[in-house]
């Protein structure tokens, strides 16, 4: 079994192996150290050794004697082994039979909800997210987000201490906490995602392995939760634009804008699927924003060339989404899109009040559509300064310097 496949495999399992084991015994922390373990365990020893008969309960059965490991030593053995006595019947620290049915999907669940606890920043949610359900070790997180993993990993242990220092259980909220719950799940999903397809610092563009597993998990959740039009809008959302990707950067990993795209190297088949499940979302949903927001997407997606976008149909859309979730990257987008039906100065009016929103002011997003603006409408030294002002404030080396490119483009085409 290839490295890669092995890989698939145990980002598969690991919600499934943590919940049995947290189930059982509680103890998120303790629960989820030992899965990290039998996680490198099977890392190691599988693509050496062979797959398994029963991969899940070979991981159940090594995170079981982890634990027990644990609990032997020092003075925690007592006190663990008696609330975990008191909590469950004798034969419940007993690893399952080979044949043992696998859990049902509500385990993967409940860890969504149980990672994504309100009492946790949203970076703590989306690390814990990423390495409980998603099986990425703190390596791999802090390789993504470009922060030491020193740094992941003691975001990760907080987290994991914030969620036992507040009770929390592993169940599913109340019917009064979910749809909560569920939005705070969604918005670090879409946030992982956002993070994979155009990186906020660095020299990449694009982290394939977030984009990729952003898509994977939220498949995931739309096998669990099939009749949630927001989870169906956020699949769609996360399909049609990753169908981009491969037209996104240049031959020297450059960046290149929607409009300039070679379009026959879109995903056809990402495309189809999203349009579909947004398509069938919206027959039965109230839209929301996902859903929205996906719409938007497809209608990109749909448009055989740049000059025959229905941009009209991209305003009402975005009117809509205003409305359902009004946000000044909202603003920014629909302002954009409002320069291409009624022109670049009514795009500008748009832009005006989002100087003094703190969300946006001195955002390198907001002077970049604003210097693409005023280029569209000939004022070119100002679009110059913008341009320049947009690449001082990005992080991002790609935007920065296809942003420099559009300014020294100005200066010279005269």
């Amino acid at each position: 079994m290839t490295d890669r496949a092995v890989e698939d495999l145990l980002r598969a399992l690991a919600p499934q192996v943590l919940g049995v084991l947290v189930r059982r015994h509680g103890q998120f922390y303790a629960c989820e150290d030992a899965v990290q373990e039998a996680l490198l365990a099977a890392a190691t020893q599988w693509p050496a050794q062979g797959l398994p008969d029963h991969p899940r309960s070979w991981l159940v059965t090594v995170a079981t004697r982890r634990l027990t490991d644990e609990w032997r030593s020092e003075r925690a053995r007592r006190d663990r082994e008696v609330a975990v006595a008191v909590r469950e019947p004798a034969y419940a620290a007993v690893a399952p039979p080979a044949d043992e049915e696998p859990p049902s999907g509500d385990d993967t669940l409940k860890l969504l909800f149980l990672c994504c606890h309100p009492a946790l920043t949203v970076s703590a949610q989306v690390a814990l997210t990423l390495r409980a359900v998603g099986g990425l070790s703190t390596a791999e997180i802090a390789r993504a987000y470009l922060v030491p993993e020193a740094t992941m990993s003691q975001r990760i242990r907080r987290a994991k201490q914030r969620i036992e220092a507040a009770g929390a259980r592993f169940d599913m909220p109340s019917a009064a906490d979910r749809d909560a719950r569920l939005r705070a799940v969604l918005h670090v999903l879409y946030l992982v995602f956002n993070e994979g397809y155009t990186a906020s610092s660095g020299a990449e563009l694009h982290r394939a392995e977030l984009t990729g597993e952003a898509i994977r998990l939220a498949r995931e959740l739309r096998r669990l939760l099939p009749d949630d039009g927001e989870v169906a809008g956020l699949l769609a959302l996360m399909l049609l634009t990753d169908a981009h990707r491969a037209a996104r950067t240049g031959p020297g990993g450059e960046l290149v804008p929607l409009t300039e795209q070679d379009r026959t190297r879109w995903d056809r088949a990402g495309i189809a699927e999203g349009v579909a499940l947004v398509t069938e979302a919206l027959t039965w949903s109230a839209p929301g924003p996902y859903q929205v927001q996906a719409a938007i997407a497809a209608v990109h997606a749909e448009a055989p060339t740049a000059a025959e976008t229905d941009w009209r149909q991209i305003v009402a859309l975005y009117r809509l989404l205003a409305r359902l979730a009004p946000n000044p990257m909202v603003t920014l987008n629909q302002a954009a899109a409002v320069a291409m039906v009624d022109g670049p100065r009514a795009g500008l009016a748009l832009l005006g009040p989002l100087d003094a929103d703190e969300r946006t002011a001195g955002h390198h997003r907001l002077a970049a559509v604003r210097a693409h603006l005023l280029e569209l409408a000939g004022d070119r030294d100002d679009a110059r300064t913008a341009y320049l002002a947009a690449a001082r404030a990005t992080t991002s080396l790609p935007e920065r310097h296809y942003l420099e490119v559009r300014a020294a483009r100005l200066a010279t085409d005269r």
